[in-house]
């Protein structure tokens, strides 16, 4: 019999994101405590723009944005936010969203599942992504069990399970 693989991949789906956007963007406008203080949230570029009058509104402002990333299945761990900076009479926050496995965190990946994995299930670095494969696929529930107890600082999907 053939081995059985998936993927671990860290992406995030481009639409969630914007539809998350949208309805924080859309809350802050209609927001009794976000009258008049210019809060505004938009993409600029790949980044993504929060702005505010005041350092607490902007953090305000990130933490809507944050709560509809969650609710649209988003993991946090993706979302890179900086810290508030003041630029002329604004606050803002320059936030970008962090896709792919570097090369440093795979290779944390495949040592966890090398060392506290089943025996003889194979994990193999593949640019921005790890195949991990074994001829059980009881080991391949195993190891994503054991890899979504781990607490990582990234987020992780499993794909393409055959």
């Amino acid at each position: 019999m053939a081995d059985s693989s998936f993927d671990i991949v860290s992406k995030v789906e481009r639409q969630e994101v914007d539809n998350a956007l949208n309805q924080a963007a859309k809350e802050i406008s209609q927001r009794y405590d976000f009258k008049g203080v210019d809060a505004s949230i938009a993409w600029s570029g790949e980044k993504i723009e929060m702005r505010a009058n005041a350092e607490e509104r902007v953090k305000a402002v990130l933490d809507i944005f944050q709560s509809k990333l969650v609710k649209r299945g988003i993991s946090l761990k993706a979302l890179k936010a900086g810290d508030p900076q003041a630029s002329g009479k604004e606050y803002k926050i320059i936030a970008s969203l962090e896709e792919g496995i570097s090369q440093e965190n795979a290779k944390k990946v495949a040592k966890i599942i090398r060392d506290e994995g089943p025996k003889g299930v194979k994990a193999q670095v593949q640019g921005d992504e790890l195949r991990v494969s074994s001829k059980s696929r009881d080991d391949l529930q195993a190891v994503i069990a054991l890899l979504k107890g781990k607490e990582l600082d990234f987020a992780l999907q499993f794909v393409n399970y055959r």
